[in-house]
């Protein structure tokens, strides 16, 4: 019998925790599109996941499956492939039908077990319109799933090590773009009485408080959105005088239990009970993070206000004046036709650029927010792979966070020196991806001298295969651009032994004149606090 729908708050997904891994997943279930989706080609999808680490059970693994997973965090892939003995003794051993003690879930549509687990990794994707499945059908991906597919690279090297590169990473923003845009909460795939797209309902909303005389242009409160995530349907003015009236009432300081009191006896009419913490916490925090992947909002009064990304206007108003009014679908496949076709208008909208030296203001407006002693922690966090704290910072992905956090040191210790960040930027100056393929992380001019600066979050074997050949080319490039003399700045958690040795093979084989200078984040931040100069020559 099929569950009765019902209005819930909105979460995306409790499977898949960190939206910087669907591109991963995306990327291995890609290998499968086109094939007749059943028991065995599940079997496959999710040895693929075990082979790289990038999906790890618990329960029952081999001694040696141990060793090669933990040498690396469960947030992180594997440092060695597993073998096809050891990916089939992982999916035997975590079989919800095989072992009563592992709990099991069952899907509508699924077997329970791991068809059932599948459906779960994959939904979201599903009802983003980034690929369709269903058991007995052929795995069809749309064109955003394939743009965001083509966001990353996981390869393995003849000794086995999983290497995994960003090399579309502009492709992301374009897919959850087009994906948010339309996304309708009372779909097909999810049973939910809820009728809103909430990436409009947000920034109708937003536009709706901006343009109230009584309030400082700044948008939405954080503490304010779980409003919206309980909201019942696409009624954005009736929101918007909601949350005038908790203004009124609370300023912008309501207790979580006046939330919480709105949320599931007002709006919900107190059918149902949620956490606290799940409702002023969990799930904006889940909410945000999706809607950032769309470089459409930006962050104001250090993270407590989310507004519009003013250099997005354009695509702004066109997503709502396009998607707004919008049909609803009775069966699967017609909603995910909807969902796949690609709107190349909004593709071909720009956003406002910024030259390097607005670019590079804008950093410097940083250093004003950010001190030295917050900016040495959350690098630190970095270099630990440990969670922000910072209201703003944990909702950048982590090699973003890395490039700006490195801009804003050098920017912070060494104030002579012109910073230029090559990440694109919101209005307030915070990155929406890491830069582009092609091009260098960081440019630092440093008169008379010139500095390329190059980050990673990769360690171990992918340092070395992904990053040092290529930082290679970027100073090559940067030392035409500027001066001869340029060298290299090279700044990662850790430095492998094997990218030491490729690069003094670089500084060797071109007789010393292509210097990089490696660092791990720690020896970086010592060297800033007691250095004169950026350039050492």
């Amino acid at each position: 019998m099929a569950k009765k729908a019902e209005y819930k708050p909105l979460l995306y997904t409790t499977t898949i925790r960190n939206p910087e891994r669907y591109k991963d997943f995306i990327f291995l279930l890609k290998k499968f599109d086109g094939q007749i989706l059943n028991s065995e080609v599940v079997e496959k999808i999710e040895r693929e996941a075990f082979k790289c680490g990038l999906y790890r059970p618990i329960k029952r693994i081999p001694m040696s499956v141990k060793e090669k997973w933990g040498s690396r965090r469960n947030s992180e892939f594997g440092e060695f492939a597993l073998t096809e003995k050891e990916t089939k003794a992982v999916y035997n051993g975590n079989d919800p039908n095989l072992h009563d003690d592992i709990k099991g879930h069952k899907e509508a549509g699924f077997e329970q077990g791991w068809e059932s687990r599948f459906d779960t990794q994959f939904k979201l994707m599903k009802v983003l319109g980034f690929v369709y499945y269903k058991m007995g059908e052929p795995i069809q991906f749309s064109e955003t799933g394939n743009f965001l597919a083509s966001t990353v690279s996981i390869t393995y090297g003849e000794d086995g090590s999983v290497n995994r590169q960003i090399v579309n990473p502009q492709n992301e923003q374009i897919a959850f773009m087009q994906a948010f845009a339309k996304q309708q909460r009372c779909n097909p795939f999810i049973r939910e009485l809820n009728d809103n797209i909430p990436l409009i309902l947000l920034l109708k909303v937003i536009r709706l408080l901006n343009a109230d005389p009584e309030y400082n242009d700044c948008g939405i409160s954080y503490k304010e959105i779980p409003l919206l995530l309980f909201w019942p349907d696409n009624n954005a003015i009736t929101l918007y005088s909601r949350i005038k009236q908790l203004r009124n009432e609370y300023g912008y300081n309501p207790t979580p239990e006046v939330i919480a009191e709105i949320c599931i006896n007002e709006i919900l009419g107190g059918f149902k009970e949620f956490k606290l913490k799940s409702i002023v916490s969990e799930y904006p925090d889940d909410f945000v993070r999706k809607m950032r992947m769309t470089g459409l909002i930006s962050f104001r009064g250090g993270g407590r206000f989310i507004d519009i990304n003013h250099n997005e206007d354009d695509k702004v108003e066109y997503i709502i004046n396009t998607f707004s009014n919008y049909k609803k679908y009775d069966t699967e496949v017609e909603y995910f036709k909807y969902m796949s076709s690609v709107d190349k208008h909004l593709f071909d909208i720009k956003a406002v650029g910024y030259t390097k030296n607005e670019a590079a203001n804008k950093l410097a407006e940083w250093t004003k927010i950010y001190s030295w002693d917050t900016i040495k922690t959350e690098l630190s966090h970095l270099s630990k792979k440990t969670a922000s704290k910072d209201d703003t910072l944990k909702f950048i992905a982590t090699p973003s966070r890395l490039e700006f956090l490195t801009a804003l040191a050098i920017k912070s210790k060494l104030p002579h020196v012109e910073v230029i960040p090559n990440y694109p930027i919101d209005d307030t100056g915070l990155p929406t991806s890491t830069a582009g393929g092609g091009i260098g992380d960081i440019e630092c001019i440093e008169s008379p001298n010139a500095i390329l600066v190059e980050v990673t979050m990769a360690q171990g074997r992918t340092q070395t295969m992904m990053e040092v050949w290529p930082i290679e080319r970027h100073l090559i490039e940067f030392k035409e651009k500027y001066t001869e003399g340029s060298e290299c700045v090279f700044v990662a958690p850790t430095i492998f032994s094997d990218s030491q040795r490729q690069i003094d093979f670089v500084r060797f084989s071109s007789q010393g004149k292509n210097r990089i200078r490696p660092y791990e984040i720690d020896t970086f931040i010592e060297y800033l606090e007691t250095a004169n100069a950026l350039y050492i020559g």
